[in-house]
């Protein structure tokens, strides 16, 4: 099986299965705060070319103007419900329509902004080979990088200077062998990181 069909028909089951879920959240979402469920923001993908990418809506309005990187789940910008489908990362949830739509693949480097991508080096460049996916090995070994962000004195440094080098070396690995099986194995453990396995 192809990775895109594999991608597709993974992408369509899991749309189905979660859709009562997502109903009950988007209605939690509009409850809460102004600003629609969903969170668009462009982003950078295979070739550096930008594509706009959906989440659920875990902050308050407008959030986006005060930094694009989330500090610890204490910052005051996310909402009620916010801090309970980010805990399981069921923000990410919309991303599957942005798979089906061949912006993304469900493994693959995670997508980043224009602002951190215009950073990375030549060598670094190499990640944006491919597709990028809701989940992948960086996304496994920092499961919780806004708790790392929020311990920081300096946020945003940090994230440039230590964890995006980090995470770009362990996209790198899975560059060497981008194979279903790979995909699986990945799929598998973040399933289990979700459910505090």
């Amino acid at each position: 099986m192809s990775k895109r069909l594999f991608d597709i028909l993974f992408s369509l089951i899991i749309l189905l299965l979660f859709l009562p879920f997502g109903i009950i959240i988007s209605f939690w979402i509009l409850i809460e705060s102004s600003g629609g469920v969903f969170f668009i923001q462009e982003r950078i993908g295979r070739n550096g070319l930008s594509f706009t990418m959906l989440k659920f809506r875990s902050m308050s309005k407008n959030s986006e103007k005060d930094g694009k990187l989330t500090i610890g789940m204490n910052d005051q910008r996310i909402t009620k419900s916010g801090r309970l489908i980010r805990k399981f990362k069921l923000d990410e949830f919309p991303q599957f329509i942005n798979v089906l739509k061949g912006d993304m693949s469900i493994v693959g480097p995670r997508p980043e902004v224009k602002e951190f991508v215009d950073l990375y080096t030549p060598e670094q460049q190499q990640i944006l080979a491919v597709k990028p996916g809701i989940t992948d090995f960086a996304s496994l070994e920092y499961f919780e990088e806004n708790k790392l962000l929020g311990m920081s004195d300096n946020p945003k440094d940090t994230y440039i200077n230590v964890i995006m080098p980090a995470k770009i070396e362990l996209n790198k690995k899975y560059l060497n062998n981008p194979s279903l099986g790979t995909d699986i194995k990945i799929i598998w453990r973040t399933f289990k990181k979700m459910m505090g396995i």
